[in-house]
Formats: structure tokens, C-alpha cells, sequence
């Protein structure tokens, strides 16, 4: 008995006509992106066009290419060009047309200012349709990597050394040319020339020194405030108690710079981190958001390059527009908690912790709008397990580990999905 296969006629498949309309469901992302970006405000975008030229794209079809890009994990401009051929949504998008890759990076560079605006607009948008409701948020971090190599960084060791080498081989240099006249030179051999080469190699390592004890100064007067800040809580201790506190008297800091400060020639603002995935190091920035445990959203975000997070929480939760309201709870691990993290200043507001052995400052936990009860009462006991109110409220009312949990759970999704 034969078997029937479906077939397809290519030469006929050649000539169908498809609507885009029946290709995407009526929930595809695509559409959702189309139909959002038609609510915002773009007049200032249209503003920043003149009367004069060819006739440009419309900022809303250049706009929902690079937020469906993004959304999808298209990051180039020239990947997005490729897509409105190849990709059904793209096509969609751009209405059959296909913008070149140099107009969509020229919109990106020109607009990148007023996508933060932008950004609080989609925020509005979802809060009027119901699905924002700021109650507890979720911070947490990821590593961007930077656009460069660790290989291309150099010590301050190292730094000092190169220095003294060539300004000796200058010296040697110059020495040589007073010696030698023109009949004694080796063929090739121009002195002016070898002087000149490591007089070049000199300017940007003086400029990588002044950058690193730049950063040692700024490091320093973070350390002696933390450490100054350690010594008075000692001495209040033992004039409660009547007793020096047990171990030892901390150590005061030592200034200047460190042998394995790091500098990068192609990117100086990135630093040396710790990758968590193999526990090596990379060239990276750390990229902070702040996190709607209900809906996903992500409603505040900040970049530094601090390797770690004991600076973090105060421009995280301050990068939250104040249009979309206060959230009701925050919670932080541990990473966050350091003598350093008394800045935050926003009155009225409870923050949630994992480690009661590492409590938060009096001012962090005015940060959030509930609990401003007694903020300076501390954590509970250090032996509890989950997170722990800061504002001296029971526990009971906020269950820690199951908040904590749905926390990790929720924000590792949305750091990965992005």
C-alpha cells in the first residue's frame, strides 16, 4: 500500500499572496509594541525635524523597531534592516518598507535623550491600564560586558614601572645622541625618532596614573568615612556598656593608590569584575534594576561600574520616576548592606533584607513609604532566616522567605529575558 505525502508546489508558493495580518496572532508582541507606541508623545521627537530634505520615516516606525529589537534580542541596526526582509513581526513593523541600517542607528544616536522620557511614558501607560501597581519591588544586578578587552587594562605596579623604563631609555637616548655624530649612526638608525616613540609611550601612562590616583583619592575618603563612622559606633558601645567592645580595634585604611588598581586604554570608565557564571574576571559595567514583583515591570534602572553593590540601592531606588508613584517594600540581599548605604534620604519607607546578621542603615530603610515607625530600631534577631523588616515591624506581616524566594525567582527571569 502506497503512502500520500503532502507536497508543497514551490513555483506556485512563488506567487501567494500573504497577509501580515493572518502571520502574527492578535496577542503577538509586535502588535502590542504598534499599538503602545502609538499612545506616547512623540512631539519632541517631530520637533528635532526640519522643513527642509527627503522624506524621513516617521519616528514611530523607527521607535517600534528598535523596542521590538530589544525586546527580542536584536541589538544592531544592521541585523534590524536585515529582519524587515526575512522577519515577519519586523516586516510588520516597518509596514513593508525597509529603513537602512545607517537611518535606524542615526535615530538611535539623535533620540537616545528622549528614550528616558519615553521610558516613563510606557510606565504610565501600563499603571492607566491597570497593570502597574507599585507594592514591593525587587533590586538586583547583572554584568554588561564592556566593549573591551581586560588584556588592554594595566596595574598601577605596572604603570609606575613602564614610567621609569622609558624615562630612563629617554635618558640613555639622549646621552647617545650627544655622543654619537652622523658618520658613527648605524644606516636607519634616527635618534630623534627612537626619543620621540617613547616620549609617546609616556603621555598616556601619565594619563592612566592620574586616573588611578584620581579613583585611590575618591576611594579613600570613602573608606575614612566608613571607618570613622565604625569607630564611633565602637566608642558608643563601650560608653553604654562600660566595656571595649570584643575583637580587635579595626584597622584604619591605608591612602593612595593600590598595586592592582586597574586602568583600561580602550575603555577607562569600565572596571575588573567578578563573572558569577565562572568565577573569572572581565572588562564590565554593573546594571541595576528595580523590579515589580507582581507585574515584571522594570520601573527603575542605573549603570555604574562599581564592582559591587553596597553603593547601588540609593540610585536604583531614586531611578524610579516619581510619576508612577512610591513602591510599598524593596527587597535587597545581602550585597546591598554597608556603612556606606546612609545616603538614601526619602523619607517614610521600609526596606526588606534577606541576612538579619547584616543590617541595613537607619537612613536606607526610610527609602520605602511604609514603616516609618522606628526605623533606627534595627533588624530582628540575627538568627532568623529570610528577610527582615528594618523599620522594627513583626515579621509575621511580611512572610520572608516566601517573599525573598518569589524575589530571586522573578528578577532572574527578567535579567535574563533582557
Amino acid at each position: 500500500m502506497s503512502r500520500t505525502f503532502k507536497t508543497v508546489d514551490y513555483e506556485a508558493a512563488r506567487d501567494l499572496t500573504v497577509r501580515l495580518g493572518d502571520c502574527l496572532p492578535p496577542d503577538h508582541l509586535a502588535r502590542f509594541v504598534v499599538d503602545s507606541v502609538a499612545l506616547l508623545d512623540l512631539s519632541t521627537l517631530y520637533a528635532r525635524y526640519g522643513s527642509r530634505g527627503g522624506e524621513p520615516y516617521a519616528p514611530e516606525v523607527l521607535l517600534a523597531l528598535l523596542l521590538y529589537g530589544y525586546a527580542t534580542g536584536v541589538f544592531s541596526s544592521r541585523k534590524m534592516e536585515w529582519a524587515t526582509y526575512e522577519s515577519v513581526p519586523f516586516r510588520y513593523i516597518a509596514g513593508n518598507r525597509h529603513p537602512d541600517h545607517d537611518t535606524i542607528a542615526t535615530f538611535r544616536r539623535t533620540f537616545l535623550p528622549n528614550l528616558k522620557e519615553l521610558f516613563v511614558q510606557v510606565l504610565l501607560l501600563a499603571q492607566e491600564a491597570g497593570v502597574l501597581t507599585l507594592g514591593t519591588i525587587s533590586l538586583d544586578r547583572t554584568k554588561i560586558h564592556a566593549d573591551a578587552s581586560k588584556s588592554k587594562a594595566v596595574s598601577y605596579k605596572r604603570v609606575v614601572e613602564l614610567e621609569a623604563q622609558l624615562r630612563a631609555e629617554v635618558e640613555e637616548w639622549c646621552a647617545l645622541a650627544e655622543q654619537l655624530d652622523a658618520r658613527e649612526r648605524p644606516d636607519g638608525l634616527v635618534v630623534r625618532d627612537e626619543i620621540a616613540r617613547r616620549a609617546a609611550r609616556l603621555a598616556p601612562l601619565a594619563a592612566a596614573k592620574v586616573v588611578i590616583e584620581e579613583r585611590a583619592r575618591e576611594r579613600d575618603a570613602l573608606e575614612r568615612a566608613a571607618s570613622e563612622e565604625t569607630m564611633a559606633q565602637r566608642a558608643q558601645k563601650e560608653q553604654a556598656t562600660g566595656h571595649r567592645p570584643r575583637g580587635r580595634t579595626p584597622t584604619p585604611p591605608v591612602p593612595g593608590p593600590r598595586a592592582k588598581d586597574q586602568y583600561n586604554f580602550t575603555d577607562p570608565d569600565s572596571r575588573i569584575m567578578k563573572n558569577p557564571t565562572d568565577q573569572g574576571f572581565d572588562q564590565d559595567y554593573n546594571a541595576q534594576v528595580a523590579v515589580v514583583q507582581q507585574s515584571l515591570l522594570i520601573v527603575g534602572m542605573s549603570l555604574s561600574n562599581h564592582p559591587n553593590d553596597t553603593h547601588e540601592a540609593e540610585p536604583t531606588l531614586a531611578a524610579i520616576p516619581p510619576e508612577v508613584g512610591t513602591p510599598d517594600a524593596a527587597a535587597l540581599d545581602h550585597g546591598y548592606w554597608s556603612p556606606a548605604t546612609g545616603g538614601v534620604r526619602r523619607p517614610g519607607h521600609r526596606v526588606l533584607h534577606r541576612d538579619g546578621a547584616r543590617a541595613p542603615s537607619p537612613e536606607l530603610a526610610r527609602t520605602l513609604r511604609t514603616g516609618a515607625r522606628s526605623a533606627a530600631r534595627g533588624c530582628q534577631s540575627p538568627g532568623q532566616d529570610g528577610l527582615q523588616a528594618q523599620d522594627g515591624g513583626r515579621p509575621s506581616d511580611l512572610p520572608g522567605p516566601q517573599v525573598y524566594g518569589r524575589a530571586r525567582a522573578r528578577l532572574t527571569s527578567v535579567l535574563v529575558a533582557r
